[in-house]
């Protein structure tokens, strides 16, 4: 957060300094904003500029581009416009050497001035500025999905969706393994009645059975053998 603060606060000032230097002197007494844009790509002429499509334009541009940084944190944004700011002014003094054959650095209104350093300084002050942001990092980023979360947890949830119209047989869901609903249009089938384990399937009985022996008066049962009628 203070590196945030602190990067945002240096990358303004030297956005500041990038548009006031197009109204100081830049070279011979000629200031910035006298020179033309076009001039910069076609060669320096001694052609009198309007403000607005002066060397103030493309600073204008990159002060706009410093603002929406610090807005939105972005550190690709910032370090854009420092290096706009100085991508125009080296090509300014690659120009205005080719014009004058040398440049030279003097006082008393010879050579280059205040104007050149001041963009110059907001330049570097820029991408020095975008050095110590730290944009919208993990930290801004795990907020956002804990926000989220929270939303979520908010939100009432339904259980179960309603079924539609032509798939009544579907309702309610099961949470058994596989398939999740009964799919077939027809009803399910219903199941007999239990009536308890087949007394005589093997498989269901819990104990052996001890087998029957002859009934009584049979004539193969030793204990009670059949009595002859008596005679008469």
């Amino acid at each position: 957060m203070i590196r945030n603060i602190l990067g945002s606060l240096v990358a303004l000032a030297g956005a500041a300094s990038a548009v006031l230097s197009p109204f100081r002197d830049w070279y011979d007494g000629r200031a910035g904003q006298d020179y033309r844009v076009r001039d910069l790509f076609g060669g320096i002429t001694a052609t009198e500029s309007g403000v607005l499509v002066s060397i103030l334009l493309p600073f204008l541009f990159a002060a706009l581009l410093v603002i929406a940084g610090v807005v939105l944190r972005s550190r690709i944004a910032v370090a854009l416009a420092g290096l706009v700011v100085l991508g125009f002014t080296i090509l300014w003094m690659v120009r205005q050497g080719q014009a004058e054959g040398a440049l030279t650095v003097g006082g008393g209104g010879a050579g280059l001035q205040v104007g050149v350093a001041n963009a110059l300084a907001g330049g570097v002050l820029m991408l020095i500025g975008a050095l110590l942001m730290r944009g919208r990092g993990a930290g801004a980023r795990s907020q956002d999905r804990a926000r989220a979360r929270a939303q979520r947890e908010r939100e009432p949830v339904e259980p179960y969706a309603a079924p539609p119209a032509d798939q009544v047989d579907t309702w309610p869901p099961t949470q058994e393994p596989g398939m999740s609903t009964h799919t077939s249009p027809w009803p399910e089938p219903e199941v007999d009645p239990y009536t308890g384990p087949d007394p005589h399937d093997p498989r269901t009985r819990s104990y052996p059975q001890a087998e029957r022996g002859p009934e009584p008066g049979d004539p193969r049962d030793p204990v009670h053998p059949p009595h002859r009628p008596p005679e008469r």
